[in-house]
């Protein structure tokens, strides 16, 4: 009863966003800031590990079709159909999960203890749409943004790793990548990072705003911010996949 009665209060916070929202120019530059925090913030760490993904998954593809059968080009197959289906919008959003939801849940957490919201509620703002929805919005545009991104880096590691481990050559990756592309694969990838940025952002804003008590507790949120919006990342993951995927 407990899971129903949290998704319950989570659904009701989404709602309570659009019940009395702001003026449109009140959400303009906090939306912009939003958008620097989780794109520019995160772009970083996503660089790195998409580059190493992209070049692991090709040195271990390559490492596992041993047979002189099978031609080079199918290493560059593999890798960029996995990367677009799953490696770069999944793990990229569960990166984001950690980095950018326990950020977002510890600031909403802190401003609750702080009593900073009952201030805002106070003189009338709706404080869930005022900072949850700018959050929510950013992570719709920026999560896609940087999933695309993680896609075209994981391309540069593996045509990397292929040429430096002598596996095959950027023309043969680059060949075997050009056979199978579909655009739907790519599409269905920014489906899941539109989806991934929405659970990101409104499930770590949900526990940062319904913090309660002191520092322990901010933490607290954002440790179940993370945890949440993992599991939620992968069920979310599985479900899409099977309605899309046949």
């Amino acid at each position: 009863m407990t899971v129903f009665y949290h998704f319950g209060r989570y659904l009701l916070f989404l709602r309570s966003m659009f019940t009395k929202p702001e003026k449109l120019s009140v959400y303009t530059q906090r939306l912009f800031t939003e958008m620097v925090a989780i794109g520019i913030g995160s772009l970083p760490i996503v660089i790195l590990i998409s580059i190493f993904q992209g070049a692991v998954t090709t040195v271990q593809t390559a490492y596992q079709l041993v047979t002189p059968m099978i031609p080079k080009t199918t290493i560059g197959i593999i890798v960029s159909d996995s990367t677009m289906l799953e490696l770069a919008p999944t793990i990229t959003s569960l990166v984001l999960a950690g980095k950018v939801g326990s950020h977002i849940a510890s600031e909403i957490g802190t401003m609750r203890i702080n009593e900073e919201i009952d201030a805002l509620e106070v003189m009338g703002i709706n404080t869930a749409a005022f900072l949850g929805l700018p959050k929510i919005l950013a992570g719709l545009l920026m999560v896609p943004i940087l999933v695309i991104i993680s896609i075209f880096l994981s391309e540069v590691g593996g045509i990397a790793a292929g040429h430096f481990s002598g596996a095959l050559t950027a023309d043969e990756f680059i060949q075997g990548a050009r056979s199978t592309f579909k655009l739907f694969t790519l599409q269905f990838s920014l489906i899941k990072a539109f989806t991934f940025g929405f659970i990101i952002t409104s499930v770590s804003c949900f526990h940062g705003y319904y913090t309660q008590g002191g520092a322990i507790e901010v933490g607290e949120s954002s440790t179940k911010a993370v945890v949440y919006s993992s599991i939620m990342i992968l069920v979310a993951d599985y479900i899409l996949a099977d309605l899309l995927l046949k």
